[in-house]
């Protein structure tokens, strides 16, 4: 298997609605990464691409091939991806695949998304169809109501009162707007408290307004290539040392291990696993915080802080810059945005960003392995990546 490093990166500001089709917010994205690499579109050997709702958003299938055309590349073998949240994440996984099988040598990975311009009621709607839609949806299930089940059973399962829980996972919040407020591409760029948390509106109790993240268009994309390509592009590629993907049923088919995600651990396992590496060798992370107590559980299930025991941590500052590890200092998803199938590629992004060193007020300083975790719909699929420093 042959080593893979990111050569470029881009991404567009994220944001509420914009007038750009998906098409063309990959476009910019794509221009600017392979700009950064140092290739032409000629180079690239095909496009994987995530993409969860744009036959919703713009009445548009088939989106890949339009990409591929719009950025100078038509021809080359182009396909998405749909993997709900974690779309993004699953097709830099398989080009992956690819370039370390030999397949291809030069690749074009990300994801693009218009999910603010659905607006919020049909936006809902078909979020939810990523559970399962014979009895979860049919229930009344929607995300919010997901994370607020898994709320509960996490006070429960851990003997975290609810009203400490809820503190907690307003801290999340207000970590994720504090570094939100220092990243230019991130649709939120103003700090909060935890007052402001508390004293927003319920959605599902306890999940309240600010624990929630947006609906968001956006779009990032990555280049990756050979090392011995990369050696001649860039004097700092970012190798992806592992990779995981697991997948899970309904949350009734999940029940012995909620509110622990399943697929979460299996995924983490095989990034470790394939890396060499465990959660003592990861300087940042970007995870999904979807919903705060999202960040609460995935902490754990990574590896990071007993189970039970984040919330403690992240009260202590631990998962602040200079903490044990700083989490989601791009403003994750709920102050950065959640363009759903572009997320898992941002993350990329910012790994990349903190690597190279180029996050100024909010760089880790010292960062040389990152990881991202991206999980789709109610932990029906799970990607976790591993990069590290190539120079």
């Amino acid at each position: 298997m042959r080593k893979v490093a990111v050569v470029g990166v881009g991404m567009t500001k994220f944001s509420g609605k914009q007038n750009k089709t998906a098409v063309e917010l990959f476009t910019e994205a794509a221009t600017d990464a392979i700009s950064e690499s140092n290739i032409k579109p000629k180079d690239l050997h095909a496009l994987f691409l995530g993409n969860c709702l744009s036959d919703f958003a713009e009445g548009q299938m088939h989106i890949q091939a339009f990409c591929a055309d719009n950025i100078g590349a038509a021809g080359i073998p182009a396909n998405r991806y749909e993997n709900a949240c974690a779309s993004a994440a699953a097709a830099i996984r398989d080009a992956f695949i690819s370039v370390a099988g030999g397949f291809y040598d030069i690749v074009i990975a990300g994801g693009t998304e218009t999910a603010a311009k659905m607006g919020t009621p049909l936006a809902t709607r078909t979020f939810a169809m990523a559970s399962d839609s014979r009895y979860e949806f049919s229930a009344g299930i929607t995300f919010p109501g997901v994370f607020a089940l898994l709320s509960h059973l996490y006070s429960r399962r851990y003997g975290v009162p609810i009203e400490r829980l809820k503190n907690q996972m307003a801290l999340v919040s207000v970590n994720s707007h504090y570094y939100g407020a220092r990243n230019p591409k991130a649709q939120f760029q103003k700090e909060i408290t935890v007052d402001d948390v508390l004293k927003s509106f319920m959605v599902a109790t306890p999940i309240q307004l600010q624990d929630c993240c947006p609906f968001t268009d956006g779009a990032s994309a990555v280049i990756l290539t050979s090392e011995e390509i990369a050696r001649k592009l860039t004097p700092k590629p970012v190798f992806i040392a592992g990779v995981g993907q697991a997948s899970a049923g309904n949350l009734l088919t999940q029940k012995d291990s909620l509110p622990r995600i399943r697929s979460r651990e299996l995924a983490a396992k095989q990034s470790y696993d394939m890396s060499g590496l465990g959660p003592k060798d990861i300087d940042v992370i970007e995870l999904h915080d979807c919903f705060s107590i999202a960040t609460i559980i995935a902490l754990e299930s990574l590896g990071f802080f007993d189970y039970g025991k984040s919330g403690e941590a992240i009260e202590k500052g631990e998962t602040r810059i200079g903490g044990k590890i700083p989490v989601n200092v791009s403003g994750g998803l709920k102050a950065k945005g959640h363009p759903i199938g572009a997320t898992g590629a941002a993350q990329v992004y910012e790994i990349v960003k903190q690597i190279r060193g180029e996050c100024g007020d909010r760089q880790v300083e010292g960062a040389r392995t990152g990881m991202t975790d991206c999980l789709g719909g109610d932990g029906g699929t799970l990607c976790n990546i591993i990069l590290q420093r190539g120079w």
